[in-house]
């Protein structure tokens, strides 16, 4: 068997063939749309752009729209349920999340969220929307959702509804609130395998975990981030890129020790960047894949962390998952 890897890109997406040794490109598609991200399983890709939904059944060779009952066109991130088949997740901009249960052909809204953005008036930095849904998580009938700028939803029954979680006021103010409330620009979400209640969180104000379901949070690391990986065997084992504000000094870290002590995990790397900082890490097999804010992408083995650039021909990546076939 071979892995493929789908990348989303600012000017369609592009699937390569190969391994961590080498990988090869083998097709582009959906040119003239800026993929914002795409998900695959069981022979299904979705891919989330900033005009629909679309969808492909050969792998991504051919595509056809799948946006039926989207009525919030603009996709800032797909996923699956990772134990329900056929169970499908979009976070749209403005804030909203809609659902689909047959593969992309129909989507309905969770139409609880509307009320919310209105009522905490949810916005974007640096954009007109009223937020967006940027990251989902799920573990079981748990799931969370990251709002930037609103705060953490919560779901019990596998993204059928969604609430406010606990620690989350809900109200965007980037001034932030002291523990146990987290910071409001959530950028995205890592649910552990361990436990629905143990879940991880990169944001404007810092990186935070929560052990209680959301409830409450506590800070690990205080520093602008966007992008956490989580060892599925060992959540005291966690690969962060804190970055100094937007774009600026990012770098790579780790820690062994659930947040206590950092330290650099950028080998190969010329960090910090003075103006950049990782998106998005995303895991293949035994690497860890690093999406960069300048769209680039990098990979390194999970065991050492010593990073290179790969598929250098392939710009303005935004998003990227895989499939073996």
């Amino acid at each position: 068997m071979s892995t493929l890897l789908f990348l989303a890109t600012s000017d369609g997406l592009v699937v390569c063939q190969g391994s961590r040794d080498e990988w090869t490109e083998t097709s582009r598609s959906l040119s003239g749309q800026r993929i914002t991200s795409v998900v695959a399983r069981e022979g299904l890709v979705l891919a989330g752009a900033h005009d629909g939904i679309f969808r492909s059944n050969d792998l991504g060779q051919t595509w056809e729209e799948a946006s039926a009952g989207l009525t919030t066109r603009h996709v800032r991130w797909l996923a699956f349920h990772p134990e329900v088949s056929d169970l499908e997740f979009a976070g749209v901009e403005p804030a909203g999340i809609f659902v689909s249960q047959d593969g992309g052909d129909t989507w309905r809204e969770c139409t609880e969220i509307p009320p919310l953005r209105e009522k905490y008036g949810w916005f974007l930095p640096y954009s007109s929307g009223a937020g967006c849904v940027r990251g989902f998580a799920f573990h079981g009938r748990r799931g969370y959702a990251a709002v930037e700028v609103g705060g953490v939803l919560r779901s019990d029954d596998s993204g059928g509804a969604w609430r406010l979680a606990d620690g989350s006021d809900g109200k965007p103010d980037l001034s932030g609130l002291p523990e146990p409330f987290i910071y409001p620009d959530v950028h995205s979400l890592n649910a552990h395998p361990s436990s629905p209640d143990l879940v991880f969180a990169p944001t404007g104000g810092g990186f935070h975990r929560s052990e209680d379901g959301g409830a409450t949070w506590e800070l690990l690391y205080d520093c602008y981030c966007r992008a956490a990986w989580v060892d599925p065997k060992n959540p005291r084992h966690l690969v962060l890129s804190p970055a100094d504000g937007v774009d600026r000094n990012g770098r790579v870290e780790l820690t062994r020790d659930g947040g206590g002590t950092w330290q650099l995990a950028s080998t190969g790397l010329d960090v910090p960047w003075p103006r950049g900082m990782v998106e998005r890490f995303f895991q293949v097999g035994g690497e860890l894949l690093a999406i960069l804010s300048n769209g680039q992408l990098l990979a390194a083995p999970l065991e050492i962390l010593a990073w290179r650039r790969i598929l250098p021909e392939v710009g303005g990546i935004t998003a990227a998952a895989s499939m073996r076939v």
